[in-house]
């Protein structure tokens, strides 16, 4: 059983004359040796489509043509997925918990056990003592609003988690830091993460498998799996089999440029 499948997805503009996304097709399967989980990078030059393969998954986009399948079954409005943008999405004038507790009280959960649901989430995502603090700065760091909006997303949907190039626009140390946490956050929650990057060695360090699109139209490309051991540590990024496999990669996009 495939947990999420995009079947012949089309996106076209001109009345059908020209195509931004053709033939995609991308089945994300059960792990059972990994709890189910699944953690798949995604990889390309800009335009290609990542973003916009993002926003099929969630909802927020229909493709031209093509269906979107959860479990096995075609996609509905009930299908909550969440997603972490790289600009900062949380609602300023709402707290911490308010804001990691939206969702649910947009599905009538009573605000005590919303709020209840929120703290469990807080504290996974290394907020705790945080929570009746605004969601905007400089009551909060970026790396901070960025975990007020995973935790957010991850009570969404708890078993899927998109994440659309949400370090982007930290700093190198932050950014590392967030890197450590959704690692984390990986292997103590039973959930597949589908993660849009411009970094190859983000995607290598986070990634079970690195999905690589190529522009006009937008497609994948080629599938790369991870030889990495489950549990990664930032040591493992100064190795020399490291180094390797990232310039591997980054010879493997600009070849595949070089031929479109």
């Amino acid at each position: 059983m495939s947990i999420i499948e995009l079947k012949d997805i089309n996106q076209t503009y001109d009345e059908g004359k020209n195509y931004i996304i053709k033939d995609l097709n991308l089945v994300v399967d059960e792990k059972p040796s990994h709890k189910n989980c699944d953690f798949k990078c995604i990889l390309g030059a800009s335009g290609c489509g990542k973003s916009t393969l993002l926003r099929y998954i969630a909802g927020l986009q229909e493709p031209t043509s093509g269906k979107v399948f959860f479990n096995g079954k075609e996609r509905t409005k009930n299908d909550h997925v969440g997603m972490v943008f790289q600009k900062y999405s949380s609602f300023p004038w709402l707290s911490v918990i308010d804001n990691v507790s939206l969702g649910l009280k947009y599905r009538h959960v009573s605000e005590d056990e919303a709020h209840k649901q929120a703290k469990e989430m807080i504290k996974i995502v290394g907020l705790e003592g945080q929570e009746h603090k605004y969601a905007q700065s400089p009551m909060l760091s970026g790396g901070q609003l960025q975990r007020v909006a995973i935790a957010r997303s991850l009570l969404a949907s708890s078993s899927i988690l998109l994440m659309d190039e949400p370090f982007g626009a930290l700093d190198i140390k932050t950014r590392l830091k967030m890197q450590e946490l959704i690692n984390s956050i990986y292997h103590k929650i039973n959930m597949t993460v589908i993660f849009v990057t411009h970094d190859v060695s983000e995607a290598l360090y986070l990634a079970d498998e690195i999905l690589i699109m190529s522009a006009n139209p937008g497609r994948i490309v080629e599938k790369i799996n991870v030889p990495l051991p489950e549990v990664r540590t930032k040591d493992m990024k100064r190795s020399s089999e490291f180094t390797k496999m990232v310039y591997d990669i980054e010879d493997k996009i600009y070849n595949l440029e070089n031929k479109i």
